[in-house]
């Protein structure tokens, strides 16, 4: 447990931090006023460490522009769902040579209409574990059903000329317990259609690198990131940690 042992760390008077044993140790004021790139091997101890709660060190990375942002919450996702819902499915854009069609609506109050087609292959529709489907004006929860019996999910919203993705602070595509995102400075969203050139492949595997490539989007990388404060007497050094 990551956390338990940093705050082991933080109770010892002296930790070694790095190995090295080749090295001499060498005092962090030396090290700030040096010139880099240089290997050093320091006695430290641990003063901080950010964040404090495990889960906020993960945040997306463009490999692109190099922008780091927080993962959104579900609460976002479920918003941005409840706000495309406001547009009518375009029954002209149902039932293509490419996918079916389904749209039933809910029973509830808001009698909500749920539209999703299903992308076929060769003219049928493949097993759920192997099926890519969109849906329109689903919920959060109902998203979430999808994805645990079909292998990706796309939340769509309705044109006059083709399906589109959502805003991209949605996640562009889901797979099993995984959202993908898209950075919006670097990714230009192409219209869904453009995914029927997977669809004609002799074996789809829908991968998301690909379903990517072929919408228009940058991935965003999921990243695990810390920053380390270390003192020993002499100056306080900021160390960072990062990991895909």
């Amino acid at each position: 447990d990551l956390e338990s042992h940093l705050q082991r760390c933080q109770q010892l008077s002296v930790t070694v931090l790095t190995d090295h044993q080749d090295l001499s140790n060498t005092e962090l004021k030396t090290i700030l006023n040096s010139k880099t790139p240089q290997q050093y091997r320091i006695r430290a101890k641990l003063r901080t460490y950010k964040p404090q709660k495990l889960y906020q060190s993960i945040k997306l990375h463009c490999s692109k522009c190099n922008t780091l942002q927080e993962v959104p919450d579900g609460d976002a996702f479920d918003f941005i769902l409840q706000g495309s819902a406001v547009t009518a499915p375009n029954p002209e854009l149902h039932n293509t040579s490419w996918y079916d069609t389904v749209m039933w609506t809910t029973q509830d109050q808001k009698q909500r209409k749920i539209t999703i087609h299903f992308v076929k292959h060769d003219e049928m529709l493949q097993q759920p574990e192997d099926t890519l489907l969109m849906i329109e004006g689903g919920t959060l929860k109902e998203v979430w059903k999808l994805t645990k019996r079909f292998k990706c999910v796309i939340p769509v919203r309705s044109t006059e000329d083709d399906l589109e993705l959502l805003d991209l602070s949605a996640p562009f595509l889901l797979q099993g317990n995984i959202k993908y995102y898209g950075c919006k400075q670097c990714s230009t969203p192409k219209p869904i259609r453009s995914l029927s050139s997977i669809a004609a492949q002799q074996q789809p595997s829908w991968e998301p690198a690909e379903i990517a490539q072929v919408l228009g989007i940058k991935p965003l990388q999921y990243v695990f990131i810390m920053k380390f404060t270390l003192v020993d007497g002499t100056g306080a050094l900021n160390a960072y940690l990062v990991d895909y």
